[in-house]
C-alpha cells in the first residue's frame, strides 16, 4: 500500500472518529482496495462499517437493491449507478457516509466505452458527489488511482464538513511523499 494512502486513511480516522460518524464502501472495479486501505488504520473498527465487492450486476442488484432496469438503460459504469451504489450501501449498512466505484479497469470495455472509465461516488445519502476518470494507464495503475482518487475526494468532503484550522492545506497527491526507512 502506499505511503500517500496511509496518510489519507489517518486522516479519514481522526474525523470520522472525531466526529462519531461511520462510513461503508461498495466496491466494483476497485474490489475491495478502498476498504483495504480504510482498515489498514488502528481503530478503524470504530467507524468503519463495512464493504460490498459487487463487481456483478446480479450483485449491484440483490446486494445494493439497485434497479435491473437502471443498469440497463445506463449500464453498471455509470454516474447514476455509482450514486445508487452509495445509497444502497448506506442503508446496507447503516452507515452516514459510503464510497463507491464501477469501471472499466482493463483490458477491456463494453461498446461506447474507453477502458479506464471509471466513476467515483462518495457521500453521504443526501448529499452525493462523483467524480468521472477517463484515462487508461493500465490495468493495476487504474486500479491504484482509482483507489487513491476516491480516497483523496472522500478526505477533501469530510474536510469540508468538519474543517479544523490546524488540518495542513494540501491533501497528498500520488507520488509527492517519500516514506523515509
Amino acid at each position: 500500500m502506499e505511503f500517500e494512502s496511509k496518510v489519507l486513511s489517518k486522516i479519514i480516522l481522526e474525523k470520522l472518529y472525531e466526529s462519531g460518524k461511520t462510513i461503508a464502501t461498495a466496491e466494483s472495479c476497485t474490489s475491495g482496495k478502498i476498504g483495504e486501505v480504510i482498515t489498514s488504520t488502528p481503530g478503524a473498527s470504530a467507524y468503519y462499517k463495512g464493504g460490498t465487492i459487487c463487481y456483478s450486476n446480479f450483485a449491484k442488484t440483490k446486494v445494493l437493491g439497485i434497479d435491473a432496469g437502471l443498469i440497463e438503460e445506463k449500464n453498471a459504469v455509470s454516474e447514476e449507478v455509482a450514486r445508487e451504489m452509495v445509497k444502497g450501501i448506506i442503508d446496507l449498512m447503516e452507515a452516514d457516509y459510503a464510497i463507491a466505484t464501477t469501471g472499466f479497469a482493463g483490458p477491456g470495455a463494453d461498446p461506447g466505452f474507453k477502458v479506464g472509465t471509471i466513476w467515483i461516488a462518495y457521500g453521504s445519502k443526501n448529499d452525493i458527489r462523483t467524480l468521472l476518470i477517463e484515462e487508461d494507464e493500465g490495468r493495476e495503475e487504474n486500479l491504484r488511482n482509482a483507489t487513491f482518487r476516491a480516497l483523496q475526494l472522500f478526505v477533501e468532503y469530510l474536510r469540508e464538513i468538519y474543517p479544523d484550522p490546524t488540518d495542513f492545506d494540501t491533501i497528498p497527491k500520488p507520488g509527492t511523499i517519500q516514506e523515509s526507512e
